[in-house]
């Protein structure tokens, strides 16, 4: 929970965009590349995409990177929420400048919010899974409630039930693997945010996040093989009897359009659901964007399952099995910047 501090506490705005800034950059992002910069005036965070992160191969147009800022941008509206001000803001405020996504000011006072506390809390404990999960019970009326979470932000949450979808969405997952690993460009930017075991970088995908056998289930989505034949990652211990391991809640996130704009909300309404997802059953996401890579495949997706939206989001949720994987955040001190506050009138 969020501390209590004095209201006329004279350094209080500071230590609370502070706060805000270090719970935003728990978000998730496409490889853990934490693509963003925060840059704090006064009482008002701009959110920077920070351009030297995007993933050049996988991403050019910068989809991907502009969905991870708008996870944090969920994330950062969150806490501050939860710090006890209503969130005023600004997406996209300049045409001039593409990269500036968002300006966040700590607007009025508000009290009587019990969803943004949880939400808050949830924030820390929200996992990326990289394999299957448990055969746990889910409440039937989650995934209805999970629609409504990203409707809120201007997205739609589509659930692959029928087997065959889930089949067919697993197989071009395949496909857009297999292509991506003949391609040198796309390994050597893989290789590049997964750095050996060992090693001190705060960003990537480290050997403590991924399973280093991951197990098989049917459909089976393939993860991104981080190890690069290696054999790194997190090993369970002995085998041992147990039920049977399950692919989960397969689901695509969309938006009508395919602007930066839609980009930003899908990431805001990917946020929300997974940390109502957290808030309600403990659950996990794998995420899968191989085939979201691929334009081709994308839009074979848009076309064939999608019912003409923009697919910008493939995943799965459910209870996670196997040993706990950890993951690293840079400090906040390298993602934030201190600018003068603007004098009145000028």
């Amino acid at each position: 929970m969020v501390r209590t501090r004095s209201q006329d506490a004279p350094d209080r705005p500071a230590r609370d965009v502070r706060l805000a800034v270090e719970t935003a950059v728990w978000a998730p992002s496409v490889h853990n590349t934490q693509p963003w910069a925060f840059a704090v005036s006064g009482s008002r965070i701009s959110l920077r995409a920070d351009a030297d992160r995007r993933l050049a191969v996988a991403d050019p147009a910068g989809r991907e990177m502009l969905i991870s800022c708008g996870a944090a941008l969920f994330t950062l509206r969150i806490a501050i929420r939860a710090l006890g001000f209503e969130p005023e803001v600004s997406v996209l405020p300049d045409p001039d400048r593409p990269h500036l996504l968002a300006d966040v000011r700590l607007g009025a006072r508000v009290s009587g919010d019990d969803q943004a506390p949880r939400l808050y809390d949830a924030v820390r404990r929200r996992r990326t899974h990289r394999g299957a999960f448990r055969a746990a019970e889910i409440r039937p009326s989650l995934p209805d409630a999970l629609k409504l979470e990203a409707e809120q932000e201007g997205a739609r949450l589509i659930r692959a039930v029928e087997e065959h979808t889930q089949q067919a969405l697993a197989g071009l997952t395949q496909a857009a693997g297999h292509l991506q690993r003949l391609d040198p460009a796309y390994a050597a930017e893989e290789a590049r945010w997964a750095p050996r075991p060992g090693s001190r970088r705060t960003d990537g995908v480290h050997e403590t996040a991924y399973p280093g056998s991951p197990p098989h289930t049917h459909p089976d989505f393939p993860g991104r093989d981080f190890a690069r034949g290696h054999g790194w990652g997190v090993h369970d211990g002995p085998e041992t009897e147990g039920p049977p391991l399950v692919t989960g809640l397969v689901m695509l996130v969309t938006t009508p359009a395919d602007t930066p704009r839609d980009w930003i909300r899908a990431g805001q309404a990917l946020q929300r659901m997974l940390l109502r997802a957290t808030v309600e059953e403990e659950l996990a996401a794998a995420f899968h964007t191989q085939a979201l890579e691929v334009p081709e495949l994308r839009e074979f997706i848009r076309a064939r399952f999608c019912n003409g939206q923009y697919p910008q989001m493939l995943l799965r949720l459910g209870v996670p099995e196997g040993p706990e994987l950890t993951t690293v955040r840079r400090p906040v001190d390298e993602v934030i910047t201190w600018e003068p506050e603007p004098i009145p009138g000028t």
